[in-house]
């Protein structure tokens, strides 16, 4: 037996010409350069901070804040913490991107959809709205329903009486509703709304499972408000029962007692006109957004559900609106992230969010600005990154699967 002669063998390639050592070379070589660059700026400003006698830390996150704030979600009063003013601000973020995003959507889908009508008139409306929201700054738009529309409206010194009651009124202070009370037992409520919404959830799977399996439509929506109203006054009902004494839920009403009303539920005009401005600038981008999304889909799937002798209602709801859904939630994403970013405009109106409360007044009587604005930037990042994920996961949902 013959022993192969080294000569004849191929020499080893060199690790600098193997692709993956090179990679995870420069990849660590990236990482190094920026651990050093961030350590690099960390350390220059504690050493400036320091020489200047600015202490740092987050200490002061439990001093005493001295200021009030507008709209308090949560019980705050000036002898409230700096801490305590930072939720305040997130709390009030939430709502108004939240109810941004829900109000937004919902016009969007309507303007998107009558954009493509095959009345005229609402075609153009749709599109005259598209063209003028969308193509004016934000920024003027929360000015116009701030100062133009809110604040022009009668004090509501000029509108009611001394000890009159208003169950709902509107003035240049914001809008008043009832503000509910809850008394004993009105957890049953809760339970009762609770369960309306995890019945309406199981019932509209059921009934896709059951439309696949059959054909047979279910009335879903007339079910499910069926169970959103019954239920809830069912433990209304129960919870009467059970405290024979006093009412499980009750409404307070405002009063006009002064120059001012006193109590109900009081919504800021600052809230209104930075909701109303974000949600319509949106709507007019969603539009577009679901325009193109619906047009993406054949033409085909429709002149087959026509074939069918489905009507053009149930053609989009059932046909055309779940297969654009896979082109519409992608740069639905985005203008969720924008509504949610631009919410910080609030500041130009004094509406107390993040910005305007934390970043604003609580930085400027602390002075610790590399904390306050690293708190306020992760706080955003954090909810937009949240967005992504969630809408991601439902994009993951809706996207088409091979078999």
């Amino acid at each position: 037996m013959t022993t192969p002669n080294v000569a004849d063998q191929p020499a080893k390639a060199s690790m600098l010409y193997d692709p993956r050592v090179r990679s995870m070379a420069y990849q660590g070589l990236a990482l190094i350069a920026i651990i050093w660059f961030g350590y690099f700026i960390w350390d220059n400003a504690t050493t400036n901070m320091e020489n200047r006698g600015i202490k740092t830390g987050f200490d002061f996150l439990w001093n005493r804040a001295g200021f009030d704030i507008i709209q308090t979600p949560v019980e705050y009063t000036q002898d409230s913490s700096y801490g305590r003013s930072f939720l305040v601000g997130l709390i009030n973020t939430l709502i108004v991107a939240g109810l941004g995003v829900i109000v937004a959507t919902i016009l969007g889908f309507v303007i998107g959809v009558a954009r493509l009508s095959n009345n005229y008139v609402i075609r153009k409306l749709a599109t005259v709205y598209i063209e003028i929201f969308r193509n004016i700054p934000l920024l003027l738009q929360i000015f116009f329903w701030y100062h133009a529309v809110l604040k022009p409206l009668p004090s509501p010194r000029s509108l009611y009486e001394k000890g009159e009651v208003i169950a709902f009124g509107i003035n240049n202070r914001g809008a008043y509703l009832p503000e509910p009370i809850f008394g004993d037992y009105s957890f049953l409520i809760l339970l009762g709304l609770i369960a309306a919404f995890l019945g309406s959830y199981f019932l509209g799977k059921w009934a896709k499972k059951r439309q696949e399996m059959t054909g047979m439509p279910f009335p879903v929506f007339l079910c499910s408000f069926g169970m959103i109203i019954g239920l809830p006054f069912i433990g209304w009902l129960m919870a009467m029962v059970l405290a024979s004494e006093s009412a499980p839920l009750t409404f307070s009403y405002a009063e006009m007692a002064g120059f001012q009303l006193k109590g109900g539920l009081p919504i800021i005009p600052e809230l209104v006109a930075l909701l109303v401005a974000l949600a319509v600038y949106t709507a007019a981008f969603i539009a577009e957004i679901v325009r193109a999304g619906i047009q993406s889909v054949s033409h085909g799937q429709t002149e087959a559900a026509h074939a069918l002798g489905i009507r053009n209602g149930v053609t989009l709801r059932l046909v055309i609106i779940p297969q654009a859904l896979r082109v519409i939630i992608p740069p639905l994403t985005s203008q969720y992230l924008n509504l949610t970013k631009n919410s910080s405009l609030a500041t130009a109106i004094a509406y107390p969010d993040l910005v305007s409360v934390f970043a604003g007044t609580a930085l400027n009587q602390t002075g610790q600005a590399v904390e306050i604005i690293s708190l306020t930037m992760a706080v955003y990042l954090l909810v937009s990154l949240t967005t992504s994920v969630f809408m991601n996961w439902y994009n993951s949902k809706m996207s088409l699967v091979e078999r």
